[in-house]
């Protein structure tokens, strides 16, 4: 039932589709005999990049079900559903609206995720109070304060503050186990005998609100890129909640080991897409579950001996510290930061990147999971898809539109800087201090997508030759000058000046094939 509009509203709390926290900021002081909330489903929020169908869902869905809570709670939600009659499809219109009809006496809003976003509602509310977004560890001031005076910004400087500050593994003023990371602990493959039975995340079925998103989603989104029959995301805290505890206990232990492989089943081996991975950075994304709660999680679980500390460490540091320090990036040099383009590239995104098709086993396996169930890990998004943008000369701002539009866990202050920054160098390095560039070897020594594939890692040129492997040497060529000022990649270039003339024309000839291919 739609709320009746209330003429004596004191505050309107806007809550944005990735605020759904009852313990923000916007609800300090909230008198539910005086103050009411309002939330919008918009269409531009499903467009303005060609969103997944299991992305819309989610955040729908959540949206519904945080809705739903806040009423049982007796909190008055004036609330616009996407198939309103008379939605106008578009956050700032809709506020309008809003505005006119309620009439509050002050509109409240924690920070926005989205430099975009928070334009748009600063436009349609002069005058909206905006309040800190607690979910994080390091305000925006903090973060300016880390920036000032420092000749480069590197994570592992940030991640140890962020340690020292908050006393996360730390004994005294010294790390646990005597070292600040065990990045080298955790970079181990599958083998030839695969990850076993490797325990499935708990699975949430959609319930009757959840489905009847999904009924309006493949109505409304038909054209969508994406499929719905593998959704089972968490929705709600109590799901969320469920998840972390699930992963702590059935995958924690063995995800540091294991986080950069990947691994497709073959025969009847069942599909296991998640692997040892958490599952947890949609809702964390959508404030369903704080970060505090969940890096406590994990140090317990070590501090209890049941993890060890290369596993709790390194999931630890891509919360405490690569989360916190993407989300300080994005706010500090946003909104500039979104066109960098330091590499100059300027290819199309190959079509296959919404379809799969593709003849490459390791990206097609990639893009079919991606749009299959709206997820990939870390090193699948980092070493295949962005890899094969990078060395391709895709423009940068394409490939992060890409990963804006098909991740569940997709916000644009987390996705961009890590695509803009660590995957595509589009920023000259101020993320990541060298371009993670590499030939269809390290793929190979990293899964088994190769296996089968009728492309050989090992080879640069012939009908045979890894697309992979050719555009790498042909990256390197690309940009010589460029790499030859940056130390970290001297090996790599004193590898590229062993090839022969002869080797380089035909590298080059071979790219441009590849190149075509693609177009």
């Amino acid at each position: 039932m739609k709320p009746k509009p209330n003429s004596q509203t004191r505050n309107l709390v806007l809550v944005l589709g990735d605020q759904l926290n009852p313990d923000s900021a916007a609800f300090d002081g909230f008198d539910p005999a005086q103050d009411a909330v309002w939330m919008a489903e918009v269409a531009e929020e499903s467009t303005h990049v060609w969103s997944h169908q299991a992305r819309i869902v989610l955040f729908l869905a959540a949206m519904r079900h945080f809705r739903d809570d806040l009423r049982t709670r007796g909190v008055t939600v004036h609330y616009r559903e996407l198939d309103a009659p008379d939605n106008t499809g578009t956050l700032h219109e809709e506020l309008l609206a809003a505005l006119r009809e309620l009439s509050p006496q002050r509109l409240i809003l924690v920070e926005p995720g989205d430099w975009r976003v928070r334009e748009q509602l600063r436009g349609a509310a002069h005058g909206v109070e905006l309040r800190p977004d607690r979910h994080f560890l390091c305000s925006s001031a903090d973060f300016a304060t880390h920036v000032q005076n420092r000749k480069q910004l590197r994570l592992e400087f940030f991640y140890r503050e962020m340690r020292r500050k908050t006393g996360i593994l730390m004994t005294g003023n010294e790390p646990r186990g005597g070292q600040w990371n065990f990045d080298a602990d955790n970079r181990a493959a599958f083998g030839q005998a695969g990850p076993g039975n490797v325990p499935l995340p708990t699975a949430f079925p959609p319930d009757a609100r959840t489905r009847e998103v999904m009924t309006l989603v493949r109505t409304r989104f038909a054209n969508h890129p994406g499929r719905l029959e593998h959704f089972d995301w968490p929705l709600t805290p109590a799901q969320a909640r469920i998840t972390l505890d699930d992963f702590i206990a059935q995958r924690l232990p063995h995800f540091g080991r294991y986080q950069d492989a990947m691994w497709l089943p073959s025969g009847n081996q069942p599909s296991r897409p998640f692997l040892y991975h958490s599952r947890l950075a949609a809702a964390m994304n959508l404030k369903l579950l704080d970060p505090r709660v969940v890096i406590a999680a994990a140090e317990y679980a070590y501090r209890e001996g049941a993890v060890p500390l290369a596993s709790a460490e390194g999931f630890i540091r891509q919360i405490l510290g690569w989360r916190e320090y993407v989300h300080g990036l994005y706010w500090h040099f946003m909104p500039g930061y979104a066109e960098s383009n330091a590499l100059e590239a300027t290819a199309a995104l190959p079509a296959f990147y919404w379809t799969g098709d593709t003849e490459m086993n390791c990206l097609g396996t990639t893009i079919r999971q991606t749009l299959e169930h709206g997820y990939a890990h870390h090193i699948q998004r980092l070493m295949i898809t962005g890899l094969f943008s990078l060395l391709l000369g895709v423009k940068p701002q394409a490939i992060h539109e890409w990963y804006l539009a098909v991740y569940v866990d997709a916000v644009e202050w987390v996705e961009l800087p890590n695509t803009i920054g660590m995957s595509q160098h589009a920023d000259g390095g101020l993320m990541a201090s060298k371009p993670y560039v590499a030939s269809g070897k390290y793929i190979q020594r990293m899964s088994n997508y190769c296996t089968g594939c009728r492309f050989d890692p090992a080879k640069a040129t012939g009908e045979n030759a890894c697309p992979f492997t050719t555009l790498y040497w042909d990256f390197l060529m690309r940009h010589q000058p460029y790499l030859a000022r940056n130390q970290r990649m001297g090996m790599q270039l004193k590898n590229l000046n062993r090839l022969t003339e002869r080797t380089r024309a035909a590298i080059l000839k071979q790219a441009e094939m590849v190149k075509a291919s693609c177009a």
